[in-house]
């Protein structure tokens, strides 16, 4: 119910069109009704040779619920004075056919607002939802699969969507409909109406008892395609590794796999809806075939006319027709239920990172970062029961403005865990972090990350224009300011010799181009951002001599003016360094210069005889340095551990 009320809660933007089509459902069963009524006449008056004609008896065709109810009900209420109709079947045609016509319109128009409101309310509630998962911190997306994400931002909103628009529009016509014939069956049925309650509260039971049932089993099969989903994103995303690992049937056999579990699951809903239908049909059945033997009787001893009479029946057949449907309805709003909770799960998620209530502004950069007495670990090991450990403990480090600061160690050491805790992708379980004697977790994060540029080994770029990639949350920056960056990054040259240029759409991940120019639009984006502290992660490992110094320089380029904050892979970046940060398991164990650090620093010296002496010695660069947990030894014949991998 929480979540029912959740879901009305959106509708409070589209009242106007909700309550206009309450009101136009409620003129279709209203119209639908009249229509019924005019059954008895017809039959009592029309097709009866022995009926008076008088208008008193026109009048008083629809006496029965008229006198029951003390209201005037007859079919001259549709027929306009300057008709001058007098003959019954004139009366009652035209009546037919205007009532046909209003209903019509109250149709399309109820169905077109509630459809309105539906879709509006989903519109904002997919809208909440992006923005929910958009604001979310780096551990969120660690905890949750992007099928499962894309799962509750496409299929559950479209489990909900068909509900409140589709469902919706539908179900507030035929409860309409339902209201108005049950006074309809009443009036005109008088002792026959005792069906009523019998039918009402056996159709109840079942379609609660059913309701529950598609709730479950919705659930899972909403899991499922979350499953599936997930196993599409990985193998279409890293369609080369599948390839180049020939495992093409091995990612079939899965998601088969997963193709069978959504299967069944689909099953398991369909068995829990279907039986409704002819459930709901045999109750019906059984309550209209007792009415029709009472109705005899009461027809031979005068009680009933056959018109009246027949009307009754058709008033509960049409009185029969929503209810039955309400087994449907029932489940597809219990589908609905079903798909919001995972909706509203990530919705009110609570985040790891949270804002300030009152932020402060961070201005621009002018003096230094400190870490103090910075401790991390990850907090999904306590939740799962692993206990903490820890992935930096009491780390101490001073990073004055414009200084070039490399941070070294073994793989798993901590190095990129540190750089993500300075613009608050997780924060510190112990210590605290401070930009310009300003503590990171009181100001804003949007001026946080306003000073910190990022270029990292993942290349991340954009399937839209070369020009948008590199001016990306700058849309309406000047296209010199572009070029200017572009130019910077060495990337000028390039773009121009594609097909359209600063026009031309990279493809998804810019897999259009090679990994140097990819590297250089990611510059490219950096410099144009211009933010004066800058951590990189130099991405030169996977790239040839040529284009490793073309990055090289375009790094320089960079780096130029900027306080960086650099994980150290090559030997020439380190060298550039103002000072070294040796990290080892979760410390800084030593700090200096490069020549400090090999007098000083065992770790570094092994660092430099495993990684740096071999590409300076023999200008290997081609990528085949040391993978995180692998060092390639000198003469490359013997792997040395370094450590377990740590993202």
């Amino acid at each position: 119910m929480m979540r029912f009320w959740r879901l009305l809660a959106y509708a409070r933007r589209y009242g106007l069109q909700a309550i206009s089509a309450v009101v136009l459902a409620a003129g279709v069963g209203a119209l639908d009704a009249y229509r019924v009524l005019l059954i008895g006449p017809i039959f009592d008056n029309v097709l009866n040779p022995n009926a008076a004609t008088t208008r008193a008896n026109r009048t008083n065709m629809l006496g029965a619920i008229g006198t029951r109810w003390h209201i005037s009900v007859t079919p001259q209420m549709l027929v306009p004075h300057f008709l001058h109709l007098r003959n019954d079947w004139a009366v009652i045609a035209f009546a037919f056919v205007a009532a046909t016509l209003l209903k019509g319109i109250c149709d399309y128009g109820g169905t077109y607002l509630a459809n309105y409101a539906g879709f509006g309310m989903i519109t904002d509630m997919r809208d909440d939802l992006y923005e929910a998962i958009l604001r979310r911190s780096v551990s969120f997306f660690q905890k949750h699969t992007t099928g499962t994400l894309l799962s509750a931002l496409i299929n559950d909103i479209e489990r909900v969507q068909y509900a409140t628009s589709t469902i919706l529009s539908d179900f507030l016509q035929q409860i309409c409909t339902l209201i108005c014939m049950v006074v309809i069956v009443i009036a005109l049925g008088h002792r026959l109406a005792w069906v009523l309650p019998v039918f009402a509260l056996a159709a109840a039971w079942s379609i609660v008892r059913i309701g529950r049932d598609v709730r479950r089993t919705t659930r899972k099969g909403q899991d499922k395609l979350a499953d599936i989903q997930n196993i599409l994103h990985e193998t279409i995303t890293g369609n080369r590794i599948v390839k180049a690992f020939n495992m093409e049937f091995w990612e079939l056999v899965r998601f088969r796999q997963a193709a069978r579990r959504l299967f069944r699951a689909n099953l398991r809903v369909v068995r829990s809806q279907a039986i409704t239908s002819p459930l709901m049909d045999f109750i019906g059945a059984v309550a209209i075939a007792a009415l029709l033997w009472v109705g005899r009787n009461e027809i031979g001893h005068g009680a009933m006319q056959v018109g009246t009479f027949f009307a009754f029946i058709v008033a509960l057949f049409k009185l029969y027709d929503p209810i039955r449907r309400f087994g449907t309805y029932y489940n597809n709003f219990q589908q609905a239920a079903g798909a919001s909770a995972a909706i509203f799960q990530f919705i009110d998620e609570q985040d790891e990172v949270q804002e300030a209530r009152h932020p402060q502004t961070l201005k621009a950069f002018r003096k230094s970062i400190a870490l103090e007495n910075v401790s991390f670990n990850y907090s999904e090991q306590i939740a799962n029961g692993e206990g903490p450990r820890v992935v930096l403990e009491n780390i101490d480090l001073t990073i004055h403005q414009g200084e070039v600061v490399a941070l070294v160690g073994p793989s798993g050491a901590g190095k990129s865990t540190l750089v993500n805790l300075i613009p608050r992708f997780f924060d510190v379980t112990g210590g605290r972090i401070l930009i310009d004697g300003h503590d990171v977790r009181e100001v804003s994060l949007a001026s946080l990350r306003a000073q910190i540029g990022k270029v990292t080994q993942e290349t991340i770029l954009f399937n839209d224009t070369v020009r948008n990639n590199i001016a990306y949350g700058q849309p309406d920056v000047a296209f010199a300011r572009v070029e200017t960056a572009a130019r910077a990054a060495l990337a000028h040259d390039f773009i121009l010799k594609m097909p359209e240029g600063y026009d031309t759409v990279i493809g998804e991940k810019g897999f259009r181009l090679s990994g140097g120019e990819r590297q250089r639009l990611a510059i490219a984006r950096a410099i144009l951002k211009n933010a004066p502290v800058l951590i990189l992660d130099e991405a030169t490992s996977a790239l040839d001599a040529e284009s490793e110094a073309l990055v090289q320089e375009a790094l320089g380029n960079l780096m130029a003016g900027r306080t960086v904050i650099v994980i150290a892979h090559r030997l020439s970046t380190v060298r550039r360094a103002t000072r070294i940060a040796v990290l080892e398991q979760g410390r800084i164990t030593a700090i200096g210069s490069h020549d400090e650090l090999l007098q000083t620093s065992p770790t570094y010296q092994k660092l430099y005889r495993l990684q740096f002496m071999d590409i300076e010695g023999n200008g290997n660069h081609s990528g085949a340095e040391a993978e995180p947990g692998i060092a390639l030894a000198a003469h490359g014949t013997e792997p040395v551990t370094t450590g377990k991998t740590q993202r």
